[in-house]
């Protein structure tokens, strides 16, 4: 792995956005990392923006020195429902030529930190069976375990895709029943 030169993260701005859709486009239209079939447009990402900003949820991208968005992070709610509230699923995207470098750990480490300061206890990790390992392994190296598999659950560019389910406790996030159900 070649080392990344220092990237600032921070908070995502209505600005950065832009930078994000294109990013998320790229997977949508060349792999299946992503179930979506049709990139969304800016307005969807100014919607999850101010969504998640309304729920104290972090929504983070990593700036390279030259001022580039080279990669974003969010944590979502899991589930609408109340009971769900303090669990977090997370999304982790880099753009083309920033990847195998280590920015996707920077991001997932802070994304971690914050959502924890914002009250969550646990975050799911739901991610496509794509035939690489790249975020399986980042998310093992970061304390989530695996605690399922979903079969040929999304089909894209003519191919039917498993998802692997991903955990890990959050601050003081007792993970111990989530273990044993």
């Amino acid at each position: 792995m070649t080392p990344i030169a220092p990237a600032l993260l921070r908070l995502a701005t209505p600005a950065d956005l832009g930078a994000c859709a294109r990013i998320y486009a790229h997977y949508v239209a060349e792999t299946v990392i992503t179930f979506d079939e049709e990139p969304p447009p800016l307005a969807h990402w100014a919607d999850r923006l101010a969504r998640l900003t309304a729920c104290g949820l972090p929504f983070l991208v990593a700036e390279t020195a030259a001022g580039e968005v080279a990669g974003y992070a969010y944590a979502g709610p899991w589930r609408p429902r109340a009971a769900y509230r303090h669990t977090v699923e997370d999304t982790c995207y880099l753009a083309p030529g920033h990847t195998g470098r280590g920015l996707g750990g920077l991001l997932l480490g802070e994304l971690l930190t914050r959502s924890a300061a914002a009250g969550a206890r646990q975050m799911i990790a739901v991610i496509s069976d794509a035939g690489t390992d790249a975020s399986v392994a980042l998310h093992h190296k970061h304390g989530f375990r695996t605690t399922g598999r979903l079969s040929a659950v999304g089909r894209k560019h003519g191919r039917w895709i498993d998802t692997v389910l991903m955990q890990r406790a959050l601050g003081d996030g007792d993970d111990t029943r989530a273990a044993t159900r």
